[in-house]
């Protein structure tokens, strides 16, 4: 994104070589802005990634994406007169096979929307980060790149999609795909039916198993007997439901551990609560993926579900006994909640899909969520915060300039002498950063800033900071988030530095009286040569070749000609290197390629500062034809 404008200029102006093209701009910064940084980008005739955002969020269905991107197109074509072919709309690769029913249709909704806008912006591109896709089922490559496969076979010969970005290393060809993947990548690309997840997570789970296998040198373990688990204590049934994402036993297992305990508050608390750590354990270690967590999620609020009516019960009873009429007391009462989150993503901030899921996971583990949206100021998080009276505040963020809006929000919470615990998670967002840059301006035992690395931890986290062990467990985070700061800034004491001013007194000093300078060459400026392809066949380096078809040797078969020897590529070198000799035996025949170069030889020196060369378009360096500036990192 923009972050600078004038940052941005003088990078598109002094920096770049040939066409920039500047990722990105978006209409969620309102038209004005998005006008005036278009304006800059025509100007220096850079072309432009546009995201699919609004001032409204991110677009995730078909309709939306066609719609933000044809307003964006003509704002851009009609009114700021940008050249529609420079144009590359970014409609939003989101996440499908998640579990949830609303995000299903995320990939046919990509697909459509793409053919719709290539159909109402005239000369636009297409593009997209494909990663996102398959986040539900990271960990297994072979899945996730199947899906990826199938989604741009479509995307690119049905729709039209221009480009990606893509790991091009692992791409997979679609009619190279196992039939019986292939089908299941249709389904849940497609949204096909509503099992296409249950599917594909099935056969996920099966090369995940593989994998394993061959990391033990064994085989893969036999299944159990279907219900074996059935014969277990109630807590590892319970932890099997959970951890499997079977509802079927469910309340009768609950029914089993509520009359092992005092109070039904204690099952939330005791076994569900130890079952759902070990669902996260395993999500966070890779073991399980998201579609999976979900499905835990919707069994620990069946299980929630069934345990209300005698938290209601107790509740009544509890007021009954201090002489309080339960019938007649506020109907909006929220305290049969475990807790009140509140979600927001930050300021500048539209991507919204993480948090949600987040949302999801903690609302079937009752706690109320009060979901702020995206885009959020600090002001309208604190208006949210003290209406609902929450518990705890959690900030979202995907892009690296939420890092920087999260340290401010931390420091207004501070300022307000407010006293919410505060949770960070997102993508861009990691613990490390949250130690050194966001905890020392707010956090404290009784508001710890915590790093939540995903929706699977969320519980555990809120949980201990709702519970009876909360200042134990406060400082436990206080104390791991100490040492990372002291690693980190000792870190940043072991660099040795040197002063900017004594490193300019040790540039290089030429004598001229010792060494006069070269003579000047007959002719300054630019010079056109042409040359024959003959002259230059033997210059060839065939090393860049080979790289660029992503055949590499190794040691000490690396370069050409030796890489023919590798046992690895080597035949396949030899093979390609004969097709291009053939390429080009036909060229020279042909004629059908001319070789034309420019030279150009300038007047230049440093500026007296040294820090930058100055170019001057004739000897008589009067007129300054551009400058080169050689300041690094200081």
């Amino acid at each position: 994104m923009l972050r600078s404008l004038v940052g941005s200029e003088m990078c598109i102006r002094d920096r770049c070589q040939g066409k920039p093209i500047v990722n990105s701009i978006s209409l969620k910064v309102g038209e004005a802005l998005f006008k005036e940084h278009a304006t800059i980008l025509r100007k220096h005739g850079a072309a432009v990634v546009v995201m699919a955002f609004d001032e409204n969020g991110q677009a995730a269905t078909e309709a939306e994406k066609v719609r933000i991107c044809k307003r964006s197109y003509d704002i851009l074509v009609n009114e700021v007169h940008f050249p529609p072919e420079d144009i590359v709309f970014d409609p939003n690769v989101l996440t499908i096979g998640t579990g949830m029913e609303e995000h299903a249709a995320y990939g046919i909704d990509f697909i459509t929307a793409t053919k719709q806008i290539k159909e109402q912006c005239p000369y636009v591109k297409i593009s997209g980060g494909i990663s996102n896709l398959s986040f539900g089922f990271r960990g297994v490559t072979y899945v996730r790149e199947s899906i990826h496969s199938v989604f741009l076979h479509h995307a690119i010969t049905e729709s039209g999609m221009d480009m990606g970005i893509v790991n091009a290393k692992e791409l997979l060809l679609c009619e190279d795909l196992e039939p019986s993947m292939k089908k299941l990548c249709e389904d849940v690309v497609f949204n096909k039916h509503p099992d296409a997840t249950d599917s594909m997570l099935n056969r996920t789970q099966e090369e995940k198993a593989k994998i394993e296998a061959r990391k033990a040198g064994g085989q893969v373990a036999a299944a159990p007997t279907a219900l074996s688990w059935r014969t277990k204590p109630c807590q590892e049934r319970l932890t099997h439901s959970l951890v499997s994402g079977i509802s079927e036993f469910i309340d009768q297992d609950v029914e089993e551990a509520r009359t092992q305990f005092s109070r039904p508050l204690e099952v939330i608390e005791g076994p569900l609560m130890n079952g759902m750590n070990v669902v996260g354990d395993l999500f966070g270690s890779g073991k399980m993926f998201l579609p999976q967590v979900i499905k835990s999620a919707r069994v620990m609020k069946k299980a929630v579900k069934y345990l209300l009516p005698f938290l209601e019960e107790e509740k009544r009873a509890k007021m009954i006994a201090e002489g309080i009429d339960p019938d007649t007391q506020n109907l909006d009462d929220d305290s049969m909640f475990a807790g009140k989150v509140l979600m927001a993503t930050v300021k500048g901030d539209v991507h919204d899909i993480g948090k949600n899921i987040v949302a999801v996971v903690l609302g079937c583990n009752n706690f109320k969520v009060i979901d702020v949206g995206v885009m959020c100021t600090w002001e309208k998080i604190k208006e949210a915060a003290i209406q609902h009276k929450v518990d705890v505040i959690g900030l979202s963020g995907l892009i690296t300039p939420s890092l920087d809006e999260m340290v401010y929000n931390a420091k207004e919470l501070s300022k307000e002498g407010m006293d919410f615990p505060l949770l960070i998670g997102g993508a861009t967002t990691s613990k490390m950063h949250t130690a050194v840059k966001i905890a020392p301006h707010y956090s404290s035992l009784q508001h710890p800033v915590i790093h939540v690395l995903d929706a699977s931890r969320s519980v555990t986290v809120v949980q201990a900071l709702l519970g009876d062990e909360k200042e134990e467990y406060a400082e436990a985070i206080q104390d791991e988030y100490e040492e990372m700061r002291e690693e980190y800034y000792e870190g940043l004491e072991e660099r040795k530095v040197t002063p900017f001013s004594v490193a300019c007194s040790k540039g290089y000093k030429i004598d001229f009286t010792l060494r006069p300078p070269a003579p000047t060459p007959k002719q300054l400026g630019i010079t056109a040569v042409t040359a024959k392809l003959e002259q230059v066949v033997e210059y060839i380096d065939w090393d860049p070749f080979f790289q660029t078809w992503q055949l590499r040797g190794k040691y000490p078969n690396r370069g050409y000609p030796k890489i023919f020897k590798d046992a690895t590529v080597g035949a396949e070198a030899q093979k390609l290197f004969n097709d291009a000799q053939t390429m080009l035996t036909k060229v020279l025949k042909e004629g059908s390629m001319t070789l034309k170069g420019a030279v150009g030889i300038f007047p230049a020196n440093q500026t007296e500062d040294g820090q930058d060369v100055v170019v001057w378009t004739d000897g008589s360096r009067t007129e300054e034809a551009g400058r080169f500036c050689m300041l690094r990192q200081q």
